[in-house]
């Protein structure tokens, strides 16, 4: 059986979730809460983080080289261009949702109003929440920039880019972080990926003591 070692608000994991979902991979998901370095836990891992995934005989970790592993092993439907130059857009705003956009919001918000609670370290930084507030306005900017020139973030087809972005910014709406009204074009490509059937396990994922507002799994918000 196919595993996913995963933790529900982690971008990382959705990420994957959602490039095995498209491709129709089917997987079993384990919630592993990571930051109790449960020894079986290092062992499929010694990074100690999530995803993991167990696909038949092999234990990958790294939630890129995973998405990328799946595109060359499950080429259909591809979320990586065959163009040199799509390609390297799309990997380049990987990068930078992966890297920028978590280090400046995710871990500023989420990490705050969430992960303190759940891993027993204390209070919401004020200071750290109220940066990673205005960094996502600065980030929903940036988007809208690409969204009017492209139909997806990197180009005219859906990519990996999307389905990184996505997962951060649904860590980020699973807590009302995310100010839908600042940017239509935004909100309506975030409609179209949240409608998709990869996205459906996304939306029935709860973290207790914390309920997802209204809006988190209305398709039409």
């Amino acid at each position: 059986m196919n595993r996913l070692y995963h933790y529900p608000l982690s971008p990382f994991s959705r990420k994957v979730r959602l490039s095995l979902a498209e491709k129709r991979i089917e997987v079993e998901l384990t919630q592993e809460r990571y930051w109790e370095k449960d020894p079986d836990f290092l062992r499929r891992n010694p990074a100690g983080k999530v995803p993991v995934l167990r696909l038949g005989n092999k234990l990958m970790s790294e939630s890129t080289a995973i998405c990328e592993y799946l595109e060359q092993a499950y080429p259909n439907p591809p979320l990586l261009p065959r163009d040199p130059d799509a390609a390297y857009e799309a990997r380049r705003l990987v990068g930078w949702f992966d890297d920028t956009f978590y280090h400046e919001c995710t871990v500023k918000l989420v990490g705050e109003r969430v992960f303190r609670k759940v891993m027993g370290t204390g209070y919401p930084d004020s200071t750290n929440v109220k940066a990673g507030s205005r960094a996502v306005r600065f980030h929903l900017d940036y988007m809208t920039g690409l969204l009017e020139k492209r139909r997806w973030l990197a180009g005219n087809e859906m990519t990996l880019a999307d389905f990184a972005a996505a997962a951060q910014m649904s860590c980020l709406d699973y807590i009302s972080d995310v100010d839908w009204n600042r940017s239509e074009v935004v909100k309506d490509w975030y409609a179209k990926i949240k409608s998709r059937p990869a996205f459906r396990t996304l939306l029935a994922d709860q973290v207790p003591g914390f309920l997802p507002p209204a809006h988190y799994a209305d398709l039409d918000f």
